[in-house]
């Protein structure tokens, strides 16, 4: 009787321990539910919109100042009396027939502008002027001729050289270094 009885206490035993064993994997196994409130009315998830913030995010490196300068702006044309007709970081530019913006890769169409060898040639720059433009201005550094931390606009005419830009005192923003570093 004793060798029976140990053997039910170890089939006993046995059970007692599949069933604690199902018991245990059935209680791991968790389920995690999580709800995602879309304030949408269609209720869509626009796939489009997130890939946009996702290039947008990237962007906003774009126009985030490198370096801050103050200097004086002005206005100039292709035709001064002291400029030659050419750019001077791209000469074979032509400016000649009143062209004053630049088709950039990363920043799009921008204005011309000259500055001293302390912005390198392709420097991407951004000021305000109400003078010009109730937006800002992103412009690039492909001309030379001015001093210091001074900005010299490229204009269509000279009579918007003097009474659209005239001088003011500014402070812009590099927002990319140009093509020859300093």
């Amino acid at each position: 009787m004793n060798n029976r009885y140990l053997l039910i206490i170890n089939k006993l035993l046995k059970s007692i321990i599949v069933v604690l064993l199902i018991v245990f994997i059935s209680s791991s196994t968790t389920v995690f539910e999580s709800t995602v409130s879309n304030e949408n009315e269609n209720k869509t998830v626009n796939l489009s919109t997130m890939a946009l913030k996702v290039i947008e995010n990237e962007s906003n490196n774009l126009y985030s100042a490198k370096d801050t300068y103050t200097g004086d702006l002005t206005g100039y044309v292709f035709n001064c009396p002291l400029c030659n007709g050419t750019l001077a970081c791209k000469s074979s530019y032509n400016i000649k027939d009143g062209t004053v913006t630049y088709p950039d890769a990363d920043y799009g169409t921008v204005k011309i502008v000259a500055s001293s060898k302390n912005l390198s040639c392709g420097t991407i720059i951004r000021f305000n002027s109400e003078r010009i433009s109730s937006d800002p201005i992103i412009a690039i550094v492909l001309d030379r001729g001015v001093l210091g931390n001074d900005i010299d606009f490229l204009s269509p005419n000279l009579d918007y050289a003097l009474n659209s830009v005239g001088r003011s005192s500014i402070t812009y923003d590099v927002l990319r270094d140009g093509w020859e570093h300093k």
